[in-house]
């Protein structure tokens, strides 16, 4: 049945994830470079196309408003929000523009951008992680199994063990949500 096949394709993804000590100690080493941004009173941005733009938002929304707890807010936003600007520079410029430019105007050394990309190759998402490079900021990387392009310009890789789509996005918001609470115990701890 094709309902009970896709719950076990996800859960033996999120079992790889488990097991994969590298992945699990890169999670830990971003929720600890995003808490000293925010202790720094820095940033977190987050970019995306599609169902990755809805989970660079939802993560935004986590560290902007609450995770677990009522607590004060922290400095995240996800660089599609504001429809006017992506039209006048995806219509101006390129579509290829439209994180690179607000990086450039937002983002400062140390601040974290987030860029998620199943196959590590959107190249809005590849200029936006070279100009936050540029700027000297914490480049994180949420793609599939290969990487693409992404993984020689980020610090850090996510690239969860899967070339299947709805599989990597699931994934993806489980790890956002485990770096938003370490993040948030982190930062007002219990």
């Amino acid at each position: 049945m094709r309902i009970t096949e896709s719950i076990k394709q996800s859960i033996e993804l999120k079992t790889k994830l488990l097991n994969d000590e590298q992945l699990l100690k890169t999670i830990q080493l971003i929720a600890e470079d995003i808490i000293q941004t925010f202790k720094n009173d820095g940033c977190v941005l987050f970019c995306g196309n599609g169902g990755s733009a809805a989970d660079a938002q939802h993560l935004a929304a986590e560290f902007s408003g609450r995770f677990y707890y009522d607590r004060p807010p922290l400095n995240a936003e996800a660089l599609h929000v504001n429809t006017s600007y992506i039209t006048a520079v995806a219509n101006d410029y390129s579509y290829n523009e439209i994180y690179a430019r607000l990086v450039k105007a937002k983002g400062r050394k140390a601040d974290v951008l987030v860029g998620i990309s199943t196959s590590g190759n959107s190249e809005n998402i590849i200029k936006a992680l070279e100009a936050a490079n540029e700027k000297g900021m914490i480049t994180v990387g949420f793609t599939g199994e290969s990487g693409g392009k992404m993984k020689d310009i980020c610090k850090y890789l996510i690239n969860i063990p899967s070339n299947d789509t709805p599989r990597v996005q699931e994934v993806h918001i489980l790890v956002g949500h485990i770096i938003c609470e370490l993040v948030e115990s982190g930062i007002f701890p219990k």
